[in-house]
């Protein structure tokens, strides 16, 4: 945790660089592109756009200025450390880099290429990004830097990965892995490798032929084997076969015929192994589909595995993400309205104990937090985009920073009036509900939190103003309330506004690097909240 007395100086010193601590350079515009694929100051929920030159202008500027590998550096940084909430601006921003007019920036991109882009749908995703950012231009983009790129690729990766990642993943955005070992002209570095290249450009049959009487290498006979269940499964109409095939070998369900995927114990099968993020997402269908019955026994080792705290920990689930999805258990019916299931008792049981056990996978930031809460008890103001109540969100996330950060405070302010809460570590989210609508709300001025923090000599690194009010007024400017607050404190301080029901409108246009609007809510926003903490956008 930083000093109390640390100076406004200090933020010189961070990764998006710059004279002024509070300005927002070409740098800081970038690190948020690569964040969540916007330059401007808000973060909207829930919606991707696919990343494209309007959203790019910092990139272009920092790349005609020639700080190409700098760029590359960062694009890697956001793609490795789990900072992006959104994948496809680091590969529109790698492509962009890789047929940039600079020899040092294209081969630093190519050289990236493996790092950032670390599965078949990441590649591509980069590929289809270089072919539109090519469409204005007369030549192709299959030349020689691109072609060993692409090989070193599929070269460089476990032959056994690779078997599986091409059997799971054959091909996105209208690109397959034929199309990119036949346009790279790959050659193969080592059998196992040429083996998986045969079977994707020729087939099972020119493989079965080719390698049947060889002397082959352990490598090879385990790539082989690995492959003949792949496509004994595809021709297989046996139940039973195809389950004792997909447990013995971990398959997943991109490996399965659509027929397949009718048969209630074949979705048993795959959900023992399924990652707990995709379990999470698909119970209200299970349910629905009658795969997960009340009292049977794949009911209970699903309700196991969702409250187990070292499967938690090993999927790196976030309180937020069970919350998101025990509200959309609970409400019994999915978002087109077509599935429609009856909430299993045991199953909301579970989650709500994973609810509690998940504030363990949370990484303190070791930052100084006020979350000041005016949410009003109107129970049909609603999340978009998810069925979480906005009460519901703002005790989470309160919680989320109470129980994970030392030093939090929780307000809720209404009329003029500013109230601390009495949240602790121990309260549950209905207790804390409770604790944060006592109080009821009218017009939201997001500066009395700011205000009471400086009056009360407190110095607070982040406020979080949490509010479903869609119109925000202010007895001060927030920017001006939030720059007396660094003053007088000596903290490097920011402001995030989240409009909990808002659909995408800034709260205040300002070129201070400090202030960021929310709009709606989700896990994303929380990472966002994150890294703003630790001056990494």
């Amino acid at each position: 945790m930083e000093p109390s007395g640390s100076t406004p100086s200090n933020h010189t010193q961070n990764s998006t660089g710059g004279s002024c601590p509070w300005e927002v350079n070409d740098k800081a515009k970038l690190c948020r592109f690569l964040c969540y694929g916007s330059e401007g100051d808000i973060y909207t929920a829930r919606e991707e756009d696919r990343a494209s030159m309007e959203n790019a202008g910092a990139l272009l500027s920092m790349l005609q200025e020639g700080r190409g590998t700098e760029v590359v550096e960062e694009i890697k940084r956001f793609s490795q450390d789990g900072r992006a909430v959104r994948l496809s601006p680091s590969f529109f921003a790698l492509a962009l880099c890789s047929q940039h007019s600079e020899l040092k920036t294209r081969q630093a991109a190519f050289k990236a290429l493996k790092e950032v882009c670390r599965d078949p749908a990441h590649l591509f995703s980069f590929i289809q990004y270089k072919k539109e950012l090519k469409e204005g231009m007369k030549c192709g983009i299959w030349g020689r830097a691109l072609r060993k790129a692409v090989s070193d690729w599929y070269n460089e990766q476990d032959a056994l990965s690779l078997a599986a990642a091409v059997t799971r993943c054959k091909q996105r955005e209208g690109w397959s892995h034929q199309d990119l070992l036949r346009l790279s002209h790959t050659k193969p570095a080592r059998d196992a490798i040429a083996l998986i290249s045969k079977y994707v450009t020729k087939g099972w049959k020119e493989v079965q032929a080719a390698y049947a009487d060889k002397e082959n290498s352990e490598e090879v006979v385990k790539v082989l084997s690995y492959l003949e269940v792949v496509e004994k499964v595809k021709h297989s109409c046996d139940e039973t076969e195809v389950i004792a095939l997909m447990e013995e070998h971990k398959l997943e369900r991109e490996q399965l015929l659509t027929d397949h995927l009718k048969s209630k114990q074949v979705w048993r099968a795959l959900l023992k192994d399924m990652p707990l993020h995709s379990v999470l997402r698909i119970l209200g269908k299970m349910t629905a589909n009658k795969v997960l019955e009340p009292g049977s026994s794949e009911t209970q080792s699903v309700c196991d595995r969702i409250q187990s705290e070292t499967a938690l920990k090993k999927a790196k689930i976030h309180p937020f993400s069970i919350l998101l999805a025990s509200e959309n258990y609970k409400r019994g019916q999915g978002y087109q309205g077509k599935t429609k299931w009856e909430p299993d008792s045991s199953i909301l049981k579970a989650m709500d104990a994973a609810f509690y056990k998940s504030f363990l996978n949370v990484e303190p930031s070791g930052k100084r937090f006020v979350v000041a809460v005016d949410v009003s008890t109107s129970l049909s103001s609603i999340v978009p985009g998810t069925s979480v109540s906005t009460a519901v969100a703002a005790a989470a996330i309160a919680m989320i920073f109470v129980r994970t950060e030392a030093d939090t405070h929780v307000l809720t302010y209404s009329e003029g009036a500013v109230v601390p809460c009495t949240v602790s570590p121990d309260m549950t989210l209905a207790e804390t509900t409770i604790e944060l609508v006592k109080i009821p709300s009218g017009s939201t001025d997001c500066t009395l939190p700011i205000a009471w923090a400086t009056e009360s000599g407190k110095s607070v690194d982040v406020f979080i103003i949490l509010t479903n009010n869609p119109l925000w007024s202010f007895s001060a400017s927030p920017v001006e309330a939030l720059k007396k607050h660094r003053q007088i404190s000596g903290a490097n301080t920011k402001l995030v506004m989240c409009g909990l029901t808002s659909i995408g409108h800034a709260v205040a246009d300002t070129e201070d690097r400090g202030l960021m609007s929310i709009c709606g809510f989700d896990l994303g926003a929380l990472s966002v909240i994150r890294s703003l903490a630790q001056d990494l956008i």
